[in-house]
């Protein structure tokens, strides 16, 4: 079987659209699974001409109204949008229009008529402006799911990244880490890659200072209170997991094959390494939601500065929907 793939708009206003009828034009992604749109249906018509896409759009209330055929794009129609909705501009709409098609397709997925999400870029701006608080998508499948302990992974064809901290300060991001939230994680890490098909998944650990802290030369010994105990925890456990390492060359290591995932302490320190690994080829997964629900994404933004143009890459798409695949239930 083929797994249904929720596919969310993302903001309207940026190239969401445009990705992922570029990307339901390769016939490849019709061979692999059956791809849902989640969004408005005359956005699509709107970017059809745009793009140069000559099928068919199908707009349908249920997902088993669905057709799945190659050629003939089914948009499960919210309809909340104007057609004259502009690009390239933050909107309240266009916020508020992002956040309902992600809360639908969870509500699908927890009613096990969709696979697996796979979501298309918001814009935080817009998405505060339409009244939805939320850091990103991240947080807010965290919130719809009741999902207290989840976590952000990166990846690219070289290279995964799994973080302790995502959106937050620097401060804030190394104060929140403690012994319980390295174990779990290490644990999210370990369990999202055995599932994927990885035996016995070889885990590392990044530092939180320089040098991963050099026998307390640099910081305040933040690798041993904060990390060390997580890890032997792991590690009596069977997980093979080492460090704390020096970032610095760590993802060097990773990206040569010495590790299959590694875990950043905050942010930047995961992000920035992945994007100049390949941010066209990128995915973001949230991992660890309640009900065993799947979520991936482009590791790219909203690009206003383009939508609207035939300018914006699917490779990212290509990729998140390729990743939805394969992260999705087998039973």
């Amino acid at each position: 079987m083929r797994p249904i793939i929720g596919i969310t708009m993302g903001d309207a206003a940026g190239i969401g659209p445009e990705i992922i009828v570029k990307a339901l034009a390769h016939v490849e992604v019709y061979q692999q699974c059956r791809p849902l749109i989640i969004g408005d249906a005359k956005i699509i018509e709107k970017v059809k001409p745009i793009v140069g896409f000559e099928g068919m759009v199908h707009a349908i209330k249920d997902p088993s109204e669905a057709k799945y055929e190659f050629g003939s794009i089914d948009v499960l129609d919210l309809d909340i949008l104007p057609l004259d909705l502009p690009f390239g501009e933050v909107s309240a709409l266009a916020g508020d229009g992002a956040y309902q098609y992600l809360a639908k397709a969870i509500d699908l997925a927890k009613e096990k008529k969709i696979h697996s999400i796979c979501t298309a870029p918001l814009n935080k701006e817009a998405l505060h402006k339409g009244g939805h608080m939320y850091p990103g998508h991240t947080e807010i499948l965290a919130d719809l799911t009741g999902t207290d302990d989840f976590s952000m992974m990166l990846t690219t064809p070289n290279l995964k990244v799994i973080h302790l901290t995502t959106h937050m300060g620097l401060i804030e991001a190394i104060e929140s880490i403690n012994p319980e939230r390295t174990y779990r994680v290490i644990k999210l890490a370990h369990e999202t890659l055995t599932k994927a098909g990885f035996q016995n998944p070889s885990i590392a650990v990044c530092g939180i200072n320089p040098h991963a802290g050099e026998n307390g030369l640099f910081g305040n010994g933040e690798e041993e209170e904060k990390l060390m105990p997580g890890i032997e925890r792991a590690q009596g456990e069977g997980i093979d997991v080492s460090g704390p390492l020096p970032a610095d060359t760590l993802f060097f290591r990773a990206g040569r094959g010495d590790f299959d995932i590694v875990i950043a302490c905050y942010h930047d320190q995961g992000h920035a390494p992945i994007k100049v690994m390949g941010i066209e080829a990128g995915v973001n997964i949230t991992v660890g939601l309640k009900g065993g629900i799947v979520r991936t994404s482009v590791d790219h933004g909203t690009a206003f500065d383009i939508a609207g143009k035939n300018i914006a890459d699917e490779k990212s798409m290509l990729a998140a929907i390729q990743s939805a695949i394969e992260l999705a239930p087998k039973q």
